[in-house]
């Protein structure tokens, strides 16, 4: 007995608007049951002195460190944009 039943498929696929045939139904249905049993299969490891990760490398910050500096002149921003007045970019208006 499949622990997805082809109803759940096409109940997901009903809300992903994705349109399956029953063939396929009965498939994905064998597909999530084999991942689910997959996925239990872990449930039988031994990880008590297993620390926690979020990353498989020892990660740091990576980033760089957040300096301000000084910016673009404002004449070379807005020479490029198609509509400017007064130093700013003009877009067309979305809300009424």
């Amino acid at each position: 007995m499949s622990r997805i039943s082809t109803d759940q498929v096409k109940h997901v696929a009903h809300l992903a608007r994705l349109a399956i045939t029953e063939e396929e139904a009965q498939m994905f249905s064998k597909q999530l049951d084999a991942i689910i049993s997959f996925a239990e299969q872990l449930n039988e490891l031994d990880t008590d002195n297993v620390e926690p990760t979020t990353h498989v490398l020892d990660m740091k910050n990576v980033m760089r460190e957040d300096k301000p500096a000084k910016g673009l002149p404002v004449e070379d921003v807005v020479k490029n944009a198609p509509d400017q007045k007064d130093g700013y970019i003009r877009v067309p208006t979305i809300l009424e």
